[in-house]
């Protein structure tokens, strides 16, 4: 072997890197263990919270020194190998940045009724458009009014210098463009300033190329509504001067506003007399119908809305208050005061220039006991404009107040300082002294009253913060505003209970795997296969190594990535060893048929690899979520397992017999002497009952497929599922009928998760919204249908779940437009592989037909996996399409390939050799000369598939049985299809092809 020394140099450099960037790890592990001995009391009890305050004591301090380099935990944090969401639960998110609202901003939020019916149609068209909103607005606009030029929305003040009155439709629609992008584009930058500050490690923060969306992945993140709000706070910052509820202007307008709806009042009480003496319905217009609904919630302690309401003597707005606190309401009625004070008529009641404004949240110190927020006016002055905005602040930071509370103090730029110090001084000389509003998106954190000047532009922000909000308010003030508001269109929360089980059945899955193979390969090899095993740990190590070198994240998808390489690296070996037995076999010394059968199997093992690189390539360009993870731990199991088993084992075995010692050496043992070396069956006679049994089968599947349908997962369909927890078993069937209801009716399924305590609930309620209230609103109607099934209350904590109590381990929520988007990924991500795959057998072998058998056999492969999905749905065995079975299907194209193309390696070498002029005769042969080779490493690698199946969890098993049906279909189709169709597309070319 030439370049041996390059070999072993190499090695020894890759061994020494993945050793370094496995050790951050190995460090982060003993932290760990540290703190839960730190956490766990004498009845072996375990205090979370005491656990993270020790890690946190840690965080800044140095925990690792290397050969001099110090590193703290934070900095051994950021270089483990982390684990992904699924193992250690946490938050995915993707958010959608908002085009429309950015293009409405830049018309100066015009309400021209053309400029709104075209943002509306677009919105609908992009649901199912490829095309970006920019071009669907456009399209939009000029169907309406095709004799109008865009520039009439866009040339305003806000845009002078950059659009003209006169710009033509081509220069608005760039402009459009470029500001949307650039807005998605600043969304990013604020974003990741804002998850960077989050204080969880390796968060990790992408833009998804040719979208307007933001991905984002919060390792440990347990409180989703802190992320929510974090994400999705436009943080508009703005300062308005408050206006007392005892001034004039305003003093005023609420008793007129009193006497207003005292007389409906009285109008209402009449008919509800009316309506109960009668005891029937009584039918009001829509003001006296809406008021109704706002006094029932005017209840006396005994809960008679008929005998509170002949009491009143006020109106909804001074009979809600909270008692002793005027304009205090409870969170419960702001609903019905947001109702009073929208009304046109009730609004001209007041001057143009107050506005109103409702706390953040409660103050305990001001209201105690009570969950109120508190109501404010302010002045909008003429124009409606903050006295200043959130553009002047330059720095935030967590602070404490004169009473060690949490506060913010934040400091302004020089112009904003400049106005600070006249607003500030403005107020102060006012009798009694003026408050100022501190409003972030139209709540009220703080009005402190201002005692005299501020010149240098510092201030602080007080208010009722807990630690959390206050580091969060000045994250978000930091950061900057975002330039249009978020939307969250796909959402997974894994809690941290099933990322542990996960953890443990890919860990479980890993180990049985390892073993297997390595048992296998020893029992059929002796010492050859020992070499094998060797060049495979090598493998794992090097696939573990890297992952942490680019700082990627372990998934369950990347375990099972991990254990199918297993399978897959030692194809290489046994590709290997049985060429260089059959060069025994024709009576070569050991050395020399080690180096022939190293040099024939060459070819076959680059072919084989690169064309599953292809489709791994693709899967992840083009895949989204999970499916990344898969396709770099697949890519990097691909190049190491190459690697590894070409050119390590070849060292390793050179080395071996390097003084002509051959009897050291052996690749036969009594199980593989067992085994024919050569079978003469005819394969090609017996094609046709092949295509006859496949075509079968297939259109059995597909007539299934049309009759049932897929079973969709909400990947693909969109929707949200939840993980729901039981002590006890629990009937699916049942549960999904009592769920019925609570869901409206709306699509719903339930199926056993792993066990029948463990229940996935799927559902289409409110698919087509985003919204968080939709997300709390189904989540509530999920947790109410099963407590009256099973008559248990919710509780958050999974370990706490008892015969009385149930919870909810994780959830996802995938929007419909994203679903639309997942599938047209997933099938560019198959044609693509399949397109790939046929031009690079054309350029290897030079025949169209080669190309045509190798890409009818993968097509057949595919067809296959469906309709077994479809028959396993019929015996009553229930898989998701979903993009775990498309990361399935791609590795079923780039595994049945392998085969194919060792067959073709076979039959293109025994075409050189010209011994043989039949055709029929030479595919034969080379069938059955790699038979054993087919069936010994598809056996390997379907023990694997077997392995994950049983121990890979519920979320793989979908996967799992995708791969065993696929792998097995792939040897099948690689010996009966494959090289067959060629065959049958030659016959006209026999004298070509040999």
């Amino acid at each position: 072997m030439r370049n041996k020394g390059v070999v072993v140099v190499l090695t020894v450099v890759i061994t020494l890197l993945c050793l370094y960037y496995l050790s951050f790890t190995y460090v982060s592990m003993r932290v760990q263990k540290d703190a839960d001995k730190v956490a766990t009391d004498a009845s072996g009890h375990r205090n979370l919270e005491k656990r993270q305050r020790y890690m946190d004591s840690l965080y800044n301090k140095t925990v690792y020194n290397l050969f001099g380099a110090e590193y703290t935990y934070k900095e051994v944090k950021d270089h483990e190998l982390a684990l992904g969401l699924d193992l250690q639960g946490g938050m995915h998110v993707v958010l959608e940045v908002s085009p429309a609202d950015i293009v409405r901003g830049l018309s100066n939020n015009s309400s021209d009724p053309a400029l709104l019916n075209a943002i509306k149609i677009a919105r609908e068209e992009e649901k199912s458009s490829e095309e970006n909103f920019a071009d669907l607005f456009y399209k939009a606009y000029k169907d309406a009014n095709p004799g109008s030029r865009l520039s009439s929305l866009f040339a305003s003040a806000t845009t002078r210098g950059r659009i003209a009155l006169n710009d033509n439709d081509d220069a608005v629609l760039k402009f459009l463009k470029e500001e949307i992008e650039s807005a998605i584009d600043r969304s990013f930058t604020i974003l990741k300033t804002r998850i960077d500050q989050f204080g969880t490690s390796q968060p990790n923060i992408q833009r998804l190329p040719g979208t307007g969306r933001i991905q984002i992945e919060i390792p440990g993140a347990d409180n989703p509504q802190r992320v929510h709000k974090l994400l999705q706070s436009v943080a508009r910052l703005e300062f308005w001067s408050v206006v007392e509820y005892t001034d004039p202007s305003v003093a005023n307008s609420v008793e007129a506003i009193n006497s207003v709806l005292m007389k409906e009042q009285n109008a209402a009480k009449k008919d509800l007399a009316t309506a109960t003496d009668k005891q029937t319905t009584a039918t009001a217009d829509t003001t006296k119908s809406d008021l109704l609904k706002q006094l029932s919630n005017a209840k006396d302690s005994t809960g008679s809305t008929l005998d509170s309401l002949r009491r009143a003597t006020t109106s909804p707005l001074f009979a809600l208050m909270t008692p002793g606190f005027p304009f205090h309401y409870s969170i419960k009625d702001t609903s019905t005061v947001n109702r009073i004070l929208k009304r046109p008529e009730i609004r001209a009641l007041f001057p143009r220039n107050i506005g109103f404004f409702w706390d953040v949240k409660s103050n305990p110190e001001v209201s105690p006991g009570v969950e109120d927020l508190q109501l404010n006016f302010v002045d909008l002055g003429r124009n409606a404009k903050p006295l200043l905005s959130g553009e002047v602040v330059v720095d935030a930071r967590l602070d404490y107040d004169q009473y060690q509370r949490p506060a913010v103090s934040m400091r302004m730029n020089a112009a904003g300082s400049k106005v600070w110090g006249k607003v500030t001084a403005n107020a102060a000389s006012l009798s009694p002294q003026g408050r100022i509003a501190i409003v972030l998106d139209n709540y009220v954190y703080t009005a402190p009253t201002v005692q005299g000047e501020i010149p240098n532009g510092n201030s602080q922000i007080t208010g009722n913060f807990t630690l959390d909000e206050a580091k969060d308010l000045a994250n978000v003030l930091k950061a900057g505003s975002l330039p249009a508001p978020t939307r969250i269109v796909e959402e997974a929360i894994v809690g941290p209970t099933l990322g542990q089980v996960a953890q443990n059945q890919g860990y479980v899955s890993m180990a049985a795997g390892l073993i297997i193979v390595v048992i296998f390969m020893w029992a059929y090899y002796a010492k050859g296969g020992m070499v094998a095993n060797l060049a495979l740990l090598f493998n794992i190590f090097f696939i573990l190594g890297i992952l942490a070198q680019f700082n990627a994240a372990l998934t369950l998808p990347g375990i099972a990535g991990i254990v199918l390489t297993m399978g897959m690296a030692v194809d290489a070996n046994v590709l290997i060893y049985e060429r260089i037995r059959e060069e025994l076999r024709q009576g070569r010394r050991l050395r020399e048929a080690i180096q022939k059968g190293y040099e024939r199997a060459f070819a076959s093992i680059f072919d084989s690899n690169l064309t599953t690189f292809l489709t791994a390539m693709f899967l992840f360009v083009l895949g989204q979520g999970p499916l990344k993870g898969f396709a770099i731990t697949l890519m990097i199991g691909i190049a190491t397992s190459f690697f590894s088993a070409v050119y390590i084992s070849r060292v390793v075995i050179e080395w071996m017999v390097r003084k002509g010692d051959e009897a050291k050496l052996s690749f036969q043992t009594g199980l593989s002497a067992l085994v024919k070396n050569r079978t003469h069956f005819d394969f090609i006679g017996n094609r046709k009952i092949a295509y006859i049994f496949s075509t079968t089968v297939i259109a059995i599947g597909f007539v299934l497929i049309a009759i049932q349908g897929l079973n969709l997962g909400v990947d693909f369909k969109g929707g949200r599922y939840y993980i729901v927890s039981f002590k006890n078993p629990v009937e699916a069937t049942a549960m999904r009928n009592a769920l019925v209801s609570s869901f409206e009716n709306s699509g719903t399924e339930v199926k056993n998760y792993g066990s029948n305590s463990v229940m996935k609930v799927t559902t289409s309620y409110l698919i087509d919204d985003d919204s968080d209230e939709a997300d709390d609103k189904v989540k509530a109607a999920l947790i109410s249908g099963v407590k009256k099934f099973t008559n248990q209350d919710y509780i958050e904590t999974n370990t706490q779940v008892d015969e009385t109590h149930f919870s909810i381990l994780s959830s996802s929520k995938v929007g419909a437009t994203i679903a639309d988007d997942i599938k047209s990924s997933a099938f560019e991500a198959g044609l693509f592989s399949i397109i790939a795959i046929f031009l690079y057998i054309l350029i290897r072998f030079r025949k169209v037909v080669y190309s045509a058998g190798a890409i009818i056999a993968l097509i057949h492969d595919s067809l296959f996996t469906f309709a077994a999905f479809a028959i396993a749905r019929l015996l009553g065995v229930s898989f998701e399409i979903d993009q775990v079975f498309v990361a399935a299907l791609l590795t079923i194209i780039g595994y049945s390939i392998n085969d194919t193309v060792v067959v073709f390696d076979r039959i293109r070498e025994y075409i050189g050799y010209g011994s043989m002029k039949d055709t029929r005769q030479v595919i034969n042969s080379a069938i059955n000369d790699t038979l054993s080779r087919t069936l010994i490493t598809s056996g390997t690698t379907l023990i694997v598939v077997v392995v994950l199946l049983f121990f890979g969890g519920e979320v793989l098993r979908g996967f799992s049985f995708a791969l065993l049906v696929g792998i097995g279909i792939g040897t099948y189709s690689s010996i009966f299809i494959a090289s067959p169709i060629v065959l049958d597309f030659a016959r006209k070319e026999q004298a070509k092809i040999l």
